[in-house]
């Protein structure tokens, strides 16, 4: 018995529709292992808020209330809700008046401002500015 060769089909090229096919495919694997090698990479975005407070620009007076300006500053990769800051006038060693403000969202990198109100002038004592707490989304 001999042996017929096989034989090959005609290779045709490819159409336009698969080389499109091909192309948009390739295109979304791509992209689904950049993104998944970014944040693979972006440690930061991983790490707890690191939240702090602290005075920013010059106290004013308006119908004899004092504004005190403060920022709050999160540091950290992740994201803050609820974001409670404390504000005390200190005057003589005793607490004379203190505020509270909550700070709805604050997200890694970001920087949020407001004023505490006082009825007395800041300048006679001392204003302690903190963060109370905040709850992760």
């Amino acid at each position: 018995m001999t042996e017929q060769p096989i034989a090959n089909p005609r290779s045709e090229p490819r159409s336009l529709a698969e080389w499109t096919s091909f192309g948009i495919a390739s295109a979304i694997l791509a992209a689904i292992v950049g993104m998944v090698g970014w944040l693979w990479r972006d440690e930061a975005r991983q790490q707890p808020p690191e939240i702090a407070v602290e005075r920013s620009g010059e106290i004013r007076s308006v119908s004899g209330q004092f504004y005190v300006p403060f920022s709050v500053i999160n540091s950290g990769g992740g994201t803050a809700e609820s974001v409670q800051v404390m504000g005390d006038l200190v005057v003589n060693g005793e607490v004379q008046e203190s505020g509270e403000q909550q700070i709805d969202f604050l997200s890694g990198g970001e920087t949020e401002e407001g004023a505490f109100v006082f009825s007395e002038n800041p300048q006679n004592g001392e204003v302690v500015l903190r963060i109370a707490s905040y709850k992760l989304p």
